[in-house]
């Protein structure tokens, strides 16, 4: 068995999947990122078990995380989705959803890929950070302070700064692995 930071113990598989083959790995494929950054803002004020187990319900009820066309869902399939038990029924985040696709999009025109808009926050390399426990980890830093006032100025929601550092942690613009983790090293 592998010493893992967190995903240890019975009836946590899907989370030890999570951590072993996605948490902390660089992303820098726009359509995961965009991904990330949804679920992300779903997992608001939720565990992320919980959005974990939704997230094929959420990628058949955004077409597969498609920026293009999520921006473009109408108020009547937003307002369909209210009623989806695979998804977190949060009419905030819903909306959010076709939002901050419109915003990713005006993003990807503006940079050439969300990629380089998003890597440039933390100089294009990941931040390697040496914790013993996953509780020494921050919940949001002076970099996604920053990534966190751009997208709202641009006009994302649920991209809050502790929001955006789990993403920034997700999609391995931060390597928060814990030394003792067999991840860390990798």
């Amino acid at each position: 068995m592998h010493n893992r930071c967190f995903g240890n113990g019975e009836g946590k598989e899907l989370y030890a999947q999570y951590h072993d083959n996605e948490w902390g790995i660089a992303v820098h494929d726009d359509r995961l990122l965009f991904e990330m950054l949804i679920l992300e803002g779903a997992q608001a004020g939720l565990s992320w078990e919980t959005i974990l187990k939704r997230r094929d319900g959420y990628k058949k009820a955004f077409y597969n995380f498609d920026a293009h066309k999520v921006s473009q869902m109408t108020d009547a399939q937003l307002e369909a989705l209210r009623e989806n038990p695979a998804i977190i029924r949060n009419r905030l985040k819903i909306y959010a959803t076709r939002t901050n696709a419109q915003v990713f999009l005006q993003i990807q025109k503006e940079f050439g890929s969300f990629d380089a808009y998003l890597w440039r926050f933390v100089q294009h390399k990941p931040i390697i950070n040496r914790f013993k426990i996953i509780q020494e980890a921050p919940t949001q830093t002076v970099e996604s302070d920053a990534l966190s006032k751009d997208l709202k100025k641009r006009g994302m929601t649920f991209v809050g700064s502790t929001i955006m550092y789990a993403f920034m942690q997700a999609v391995g613009m931060v390597n928060d692995h814990t030394v003792e983790c067999w991840r860390y090293k990798k």
